[in-house]
């Protein structure tokens, strides 16, 4: 699931392995592309948040749903993935963008997916150094066939909500999941009964991962003694990340609501919480 900057290098040259720079910014979209063409990790291609890793807005389902698996796949093949690749995706914020790709890869059977440790910043600090020539694709056959047992929806949270067997957990920064402050989306606080894990609490100083032990007894405090675990945030990106730690940490089998916080304001009659407390807020 990770790999080092020292192992990716030795595959440089290796058709077997495709890398992709998924650097990007919430508040400023054109930035990772912009980053990227300055320059990446060699041989990497760049994908876009918004426009590869995402489908179709409706203005109800959420700032960043889901491709469909027909779409993803395509993109995989456009850029020479087969079900025999090693993908390795990287950002330089701890995983936050590429764990998406990550876990669109497993979604659609892909399952030598991993992220580069670190990011490119480790990749720099380790010696190696970045590229502006873009690289070339080689299309190839893909076909990926997605998992529905790795999500959930809202209809089927919502009558779950605040019951025995389910564990919600929130990958925003502590003050959006009070909603002390909310920069991106228009109403703020947190899903009725979810816990707080901010996905970068899972990172050492440097960005790389902390050790499975430490993961699984952060998870393990969250997670109800046989519950069925739920992740999200506010559009479906950062969840992964924690998804990601917890799979690192072999605690495995939880499901990403895809839609999250942006799709579940959509609806003004859904209960809200605004603060620490589970408590819903009247709407």
């Amino acid at each position: 699931m990770l790999v080092s900057p020292k192992t990716l290098a030795a595959h440089a040259n290796d058709p077997d392995w495709v890398v992709f720079d998924c650097r990007h910014d919430l508040m400023n979209p054109g930035r990772g592309e912009s980053m990227y063409r300055e320059g990446h990790v060699p041989g990497a291609f760049f994908v876009n948040l918004d426009t590869d890793l995402s489908g179709e807005k409706t203005g109800a389902n959420g700032r960043h749903p889901l491709p469909s698996p027909a779409a993803f796949s395509a993109f995989l093949a456009r850029h020479g993935v087969t079900q025999h690749s090693t993908l390795v995706a990287y950002d330089d914020v701890g995983g936050q963008f590429a764990a998406r790709l990550w876990w669109l890869c497993r979604w659609v059977g892909l399952r030598n997916a991993a992220l580069l440790d670190g990011g490119v910043q480790r990749w720099i600090a380790s010696g190696y150094t970045l590229e502006s020539a873009l690289p070339q694709a080689r299309p190839a056959p893909f076909s990926g066939r997605a998992d529905a047992s790795m999500l959930t929806s809202v209809d089927e949270l919502l009558p779950r909500i605040n019951r025995p067997g389910l564990t919600i957990i929130d990958a925003r920064a502590p003050e959006r999941y009070r909603g002390d402050v909310e920069p991106i989306d228009p109403v703020a606080g947190h899903i009725p009964g979810a816990v707080n894990r901010f996905y970068k609490e899972n990172l050492n100083a440097d960005l790389t991962m902390k050790s499975p032990e430490v993961l699984r007894d952060a998870f393990t405090n969250l997670v109800d003694a046989g519950s069925e675990v739920v992740h999200q945030c506010g559009s479906g990106v950062t969840a992964c990340a924690n998804i990601f730690a917890m799979e690192y940490a072999g605690l495995t089998g939880s499901r990403l609501y895809a839609g999250s916080w942006s799709e579940w304001i959509a609806d003004p009659s859904r209960p809200m919480v605004v603060g620490p407390a589970s408590k819903a807020k009247s709407t």
